[in-house]
């Protein structure tokens, strides 16, 4: 089986052309694939596949092989991948996922082939609890909600991007414990589905410092459909602008929220490698 290393600011996936050839058994193959020491590597698995809607329809699979509905970072990247292959396409895509068609714009870096600068519409977010889902009274919003975790509370605001999202405020997020409280809120009761986490410092009205705990996949470099969500947070609850430069482990991200309230993301998509995979199920 052929498949394609990329990264959109760090957060990696292993991508795979179904327009070249079928891939049966893909959340096997994504546990298998993404093992850091007995794979390939990664934070799971995209699917590049065609569509009756769109240019594309991608399907993403996290590390432990559950099924997510977005992922911005690998929208970029399939975008840049689908620029790279089919160069008539032009550089403004379609792209069908589970959350909806997004639209997408590649910029190619002409220093760097391997790399493109990437602009998506993220769309609307969903502020009801339940589109997030979370439990509570389900047409009401979740912005600045207290939630308790073992001997701690937190104030939260949760909001979906496709993927549900709960944006945690705090100090100091390089010496904050991701691991340990992204996976106790990743688990809380309060979300049915799970959720991912994000926290978030805030340096200034227009820019933010990101780490992300990612429901099925742990502590990743980006996320951006996180950072949407972050932006959509703090523009309502009156931390942030509606344009902010997101600082993650992985690169900076430009979001803006928009008057029509869909998030405009740009970023970086970066081609690392291709290989072979011994994948019977090809």
């Amino acid at each position: 089986m052929k498949f394609i290393k990329m990264h959109g600011a760090g957060n990696d996936y292993v991508y795979v052309d179904g327009f070249q050839q079928d891939v049966h058994r893909p959340e096997e193959l994504a546990v298998r694939i993404s093992d850091r020491h007995f794979g390939v590597g990664s934070d799971g698995l995209i699917l590049i596949l065609p569509s009756d809607c769109a240019d594309a329809r991608m399907r993403m699979f996290n590390a432990d092989g559950s099924e997510a509905q977005m992922c911005g970072n690998g929208i970029r990247c399939v975008a840049k991948y689908l620029c790279d292959q089919q160069s008539d396409r032009g550089s403004q895509l379609t792209i069908e996922t589970l959350a909806g068609v997004l639209s997408v714009d590649v910029m190619a870096d002409t220093e760097n082939p391997a790399i493109s600068q990437v602009t998506v519409n993220m769309g609307q977010p969903r502020l009801q609890r339940g589109q997030i889902p979370m439990a509570g009274p389900q047409q009401d919003q979740a912005l600045d909600v207290e939630i308790r975790v073992e001997n701690r509370t937190f104030t939260a605001s949760c909001v979906s991007m496709g993927n549900p999202h709960c944006v945690v405020y705090v100090d100091d997020v390089e010496q904050f414990d991701v691991a340990y409280w992204g996976a106790l809120l990743e688990n809380h009761p309060l979300f049915p589905e799970r959720i991912n986490v994000e926290f978030v410092e805030i340096i200034s009205g227009s820019e933010v410092r990101q780490r992300t705990w990612e429901r099925g996949a742990g502590e990743t470099l980006a996320c951006g459909t996180g950072a949407s969500a972050v932006t959509v947070a703090g523009f309502l609850t009156g931390r942030t602008q509606r344009t902010i430069r997101n600082h993650l482990r992985g690169g900076v991200l430009t979001l803006e929220y928009c008057d029509d309230e869909t998030v405009m993301m740009t970023g970086p998509a970066e081609q690392v490698f291709t290989g072979d995979y011994p994948w019977p199920e090809a």
